[in-house]
């Protein structure tokens, strides 16, 4: 029925994955290996068979116990699950009627709950859609649109961009800024520069810092599934971009630029050049993400412009497998930590402060 696979399980982890058509760089041990660096839990993927249907979902496990206010909490008692950062959820395939499903999930929450997972959080893939086959089990939310970048064919990436947006890169190539992808592990070095640079610019949160051992684990662990895009103003390296490449699909994944270069576009450039980059090695799709907590903001804005046409749905999950626990710790966060406040955070004892 339910299988469990750990990161030490990689090899036969990345089996199942490519096992089917849809999948993408969110479920390939890979990637998620680079976020338990990171300090995001414990990666796995969680696998189904029955009866003519399979599912599987990547998750960071955490455990619950090593939060401050947990400390009457032994190790391994209670956990909860959240997909890796960007995408995820469960992909279905095989007999996907509304019986086998409602089966499916009923066994879902009963193995999360035997394995002592309170609660999940889910980002599910706008691109792939996979929100829609689980309307009404999962407790699914639609929150706003992504954007992507139709490379299906060479032609239309141009048609798609908005004119005076295909101004900015005309002006971008006539300032002679170039563009180069390369799987060279020695560029990681200054895009870590430019990066920081850029998010301390922007007053990111601890979080969007990672150190060398994460940036390491792409290079090692995603070999083949990425390429850095570097724009040159003659000699000097002035925006960076590190791009995933699974399955017929390209992610912007990480991004960078030298402030004082901004207005010369380099960025724009960057990203038509990795589009067209994917048209010509048949990649169908350019997932450039949405805007902060999916708002239509300036980023948004700048995204949409790449394809006017290029809104994906957006949707998360906030599924309880646990309630009776899930309460309790919300309990006892409350009685261990004089800060908290309740604030419809999901999970709840994981609220944070402003």
């Amino acid at each position: 029925m339910f299988k469990i696979y750990t990161i030490n399980e990689a090899k036969e982890w990345d089996e199942k994955v490519v096992s089917f058509s849809n999948h993408d760089i969110y479920y390939l041990s890979g990637y998620l290996k680079s976020f338990e660096i990171h300090g995001d839990g414990y990666p796995v993927l969680v696998y189904y068979e029955s009866d003519g249907l399979r599912g599987m979902c990547a998750f960071m496990l955490r455990d619950i116990a090593d939060e401050k206010w947990a400390k009457s909490i032994d190790k391994g008692q209670f956990f909860d699950a959240v997909t890796p950062y960007g995408y995820g959820g469960w992909l279905m395939d095989g007999d996907c009627s509304d019986e086998k499903l409602k089966r499916f999930w009923k066994e879902y929450e009963i193995f999360m709950k035997g394995q002592k997972i309170v609660c999940a959080f889910t980002r599910w893939c706008p691109w792939l859609k996979n929100q829609d086959v689980m309307r009404g089990l999962s407790s699914i939310i639609d929150l706003g649109n992504t954007i992507f970048i139709d490379t299906t064919t060479v032609d239309g990436i141009m048609e798609n961009i908005k004119s005076k947006d295909r101004s900015t890169i005309r002006k971008a190539v006539k300032n002679g800024i170039t563009v180069k992808l390369s799987d060279d592990p020695a560029f990681f070095k200054e895009f870590i520069e430019i990066y920081n640079g850029t998010m301390l610019k922007d007053n990111a949160e601890e979080y969007y810092f990672f150190n060398s051992e994460f940036y390491q684990s792409i290079i090692d662990d995603l070999k083949g599934n990425w390429l850095m895009a570097t724009a040159k103003l003659e000699d000097k390296i002035i925006a960076m971009s590190i791009m995933l490449f699974c399955n017929g699909h390209v992610h912007y994944h990480l991004s960078g630029s030298i402030f004082e270069y901004r207005s010369l576009n380099a960025t724009s450039l960057i990203l038509y050049a990795t589009a067209m980059y994917g048209a010509e090695h048949g990649y169908k799709l350019f997932h450039l993400g949405g805007g902060v907590g999916s708002s239509e903001d300036p980023l948004y804005k700048f995204k949409k412009s790449f394809n006017k046409n290029g809104d994906l749905l957006f949707s998360i999950s906030k599924d309880m497998f646990d309630l009776q626990t899930y309460n309790m710790l919300v309990e006892i966060r409350k009685k261990n930590d004089a800060k908290f406040v309740q604030s419809g955070f999901f999970p709840e004892y994981r609220s944070v402060e402003d």
